[in-house]
């Protein structure tokens, strides 16, 4: 699994290396919401970002790693956790209202961030495309197949294999971190030719603008 995984790794950061050059620091927004994949993750940490490298470059890395993770630990639930398997089949299955979904079908380095700009109250939007998800649709039919009831054995298997899922997708992530930290120097270099150089225009910018008439 491990030799897998680091091609996978290797497949990623050779991905968002070709991503990066496009990147301009003057299309990034702010967020008015924390992003739960990239705060405080140990696979930034792996990846030599600190804080001064933008939330959007980060991302773009983090996200395909992402589903490295999550497709490892689909595989594992499978094979090993024919419960929780099941459980997810289920879900699956259920019958899904036609609702538009924004956020679906996006390139991993843009999945996950805001999909409408900041709001302005001088310039009032007549429509914005997160309302447009959450606009009323049709209710799920749930009437189909009867209710599962479990017993109190089965519920503590089902604990038990979701603890294990747990288990697996920790030890995937730690092993995600260690094949990363061998293509941190990639990764630097590419922050501090690409990055760097625009963080630095645009604080020399923002200077010339504050500075006080002589």
């Amino acid at each position: 699994m491990a030799d897998s995984i680091e091609g996978r790794v290797q497949g990623a950061v050779d991905a968002w290396l070709r991503w990066l050059p496009r990147w301009r620091i003057g299309t990034a927004r702010g967020r008015t919401r924390v992003c739960r994949l990239c705060l405080g993750s140990p696979v930034a940490a792996a990846a030599g970002f600190d804080h001064d490298v933008p939330h959007a470059v980060q991302h773009a890395l983090l996200n395909r790693l992402r589903h490295i993770v999550d497709d490892e630990v689909d595989v594992y639930t499978t094979r090993n956790l024919p419960l929780v398997d099941r459980e997810l089949r289920r879900d699956a299955a259920e019958p899904d209202p036609a609702a538009y979904r924004p956020g679906e079908g996006l390139d991993p380095e843009f999945e996950g961030l805001d999909v409408d700009p900041e709001p302005d109250p001088t310039q009032p939007f007549l429509f914005t495309l997160a309302g447009l998800a959450e606009e009323d649709a049709p209710p799920r039919d749930r009437s189909s197949g009867d209710p599962v009831e479990y017993s109190d054995e089965a519920k503590e298997a089902l604990r038990r294999e979701l603890a294990l899922a747990d288990d697996q997708a920790q030890a995937i992530g730690t092993t995600v971190c260690f094949a990363l930290i061998a293509h941190r120097d990639r990764i630097g270099d590419a922050v501090e030719r690409l990055v760097d150089p625009q963080i630095d225009e645009l604080l020399s910018e923002l200077s010339r603008t504050l500075e006080q008439p002589s």
